[in-house]
């Protein structure tokens, strides 16, 4: 773990999020890659949000589990993002592509703590000088 990560998910059930994550990815739609993923994060209330991975025969507009995450997020009251763990087809950690640490910075922040499989970083450390909100007018 990061210094920051560290201290900041040192309170944190990362065994349940992980179950929660891993319980997401059962419900995955994969028949097309075969590569189901889940994921959960904590939000800033202390709610646990979950997504899993939706593919489509159109291939281009499947949705990622990050985007089932965060759309979870913002049907059960909003907030901010925590803690976030990825997990793939065997329940093993996995790190989010670049366009979904994108998406994990509108609604987490560069503080957002993620699970990787060398440990726990900060989205800050995974995804350096991220453009967000505070760029625009």
């Amino acid at each position: 773990m990061t210094g920051d990560a560290a201290a900041a998910g040192r309170d944190v059930d990362w065994d349940a999020l992980r179950a929660a994550a891993r319980e997401a990815m059962s419900r995955a739609y994969a028949p097309y890659s075969g590569f189901r993923v889940g994921v959960a994060a904590l939000a800033d209330d202390g709610r646990t949000v979950v997504g899993c991975n939706v593919e489509n025969a159109s291939y281009g507009v499947g949705l990622c589990a990050e985007c089932g995450l965060v759309s979870q997020l913002a049907a059960t009251g909003g907030g901010r993002l925590t803690h976030f763990v990825c997990v793939d087809g065997q329940g093993a950690p996995l790190v989010p592509c670049g366009r979904c640490r994108q998406l994990l910075y509108e609604f987490g922040g560069p503080d957002l703590v993620l699970e990787t499989p060398d440990g726990f970083r900060t989205l800050d450390a995974m995804l350096p000088q991220a453009f967000g909100p505070q760029h625009l007018g």
